[in-house]
């Protein structure tokens, strides 16, 4: 028999007879019965980033389900425009080194006429125009620059096009996931004044759904902006290239213009 006990049985024959019935007996908890109760008042529930997400506000999840969206946006606007660069930059390199080789523009025109991409757009645009200047030469390399601008200026938009996403998810996600912190710590204040309680294990589940929100957004928008920088960099460096078969072209050009004259001169000599 537990101290408890011994002490119990001691009061009850202390008093008076008739005074002691069942109803005024207060059982004592043993010991096993009370860990059980301390255990289940203070256990907290699963803090797994599953079990937060499951059991956190409906705001907050919407925030969470908002941010990997995000997420899953950025990482597919990556995989879309590593391939999209990794072709066009390809493709440039390979026509330019054509390009290198031609000594005019016509030979340029027939060797890359039927060719696809930027590199031989650039060089049909340059042929027609010399072909519709023909007789009328004397700011032909102006009207050729003019094409080979806005065709270099299109192709850099075409490359740009889908960062800015990232951008936009990159600045935007961690003042989201923000929102959904200030929430869930709003509605764990809350719970604390409803219990009556500031237990550890009464806040720590609504702080931690909270802080999640705040994780999600930060992983949402580090790639994001990692990425976009990255693209930025490839982008300028696609444009580049760009600008050096603009002035090919235009050397050729003044290849042919030279040569024209040349003729002209030697025909009226």
């Amino acid at each position: 028999m537990t101290a408890a006990h011994r002490l119990l049985a001691a009061a009850i024959l202390a008093l008076p007879a008739g005074a002691a019935r069942a109803e005024d007996v207060v059982p004592v908890a043993g010991p096993v019965e009370a860990t059980a109760a301390v255990a289940a008042a203070t256990l907290p529930h699963d803090l797994s980033p599953i079990g937060m997400f499951l059991q956190a506000d409906v705001v907050v999840k919407a925030v969470m389900l908002g941010l990997i969206a995000a997420s899953l946006a950025t990482w597919t606007v990556w995989l879309a425009k590593t391939l999209q660069l990794i072709a066009a930059r390809h493709a440039t390199r390979r026509d330019g080194r054509v390009l290198e080789s031609c000594g005019s523009l016509v030979e340029a025109a027939e060797r890359l006429g039927f060719a696809r991409g930027v590199v031989a757009r650039m060089v049909r645009a340059a042929a027609t125009e010399a072909r519709m200047s023909e007789g009328a030469t004397g700011a032909l390399r102006e009207r050729v620059a003019s094409r080979l601008e806005r065709i270099e200026a299109a192709g850099g938009r075409a490359m740009n096009a889908g960062t800015g996403i990232l951008a936009t998810i990159g600045s935007t996600a961690p003042f989201v996931g923000l929102f959904g912190t200030v929430w869930g710590i709003m509605n764990a204040f809350v719970g604390i004044s409803r219990a009556q309680t500031t237990n550890l294990a009464v806040v720590a589940p609504g702080i931690a759904e909270a802080l999640l929100a705040t994780a999600v957004g930060l992983i949402a928008a580090i790639p994001a902006v990692v990425i976009y920088n990255a693209f930025a960099r490839q982008i300028a460096g696609y444009r580049a290239q760009l600008a050096d078969v603009s002035a090919e072209i235009q050397r050729l050009v003044s290849r042919d213009l030279d040569r024209h004259r040349t003729l002209r001169r030697g025909a009226a000599e």
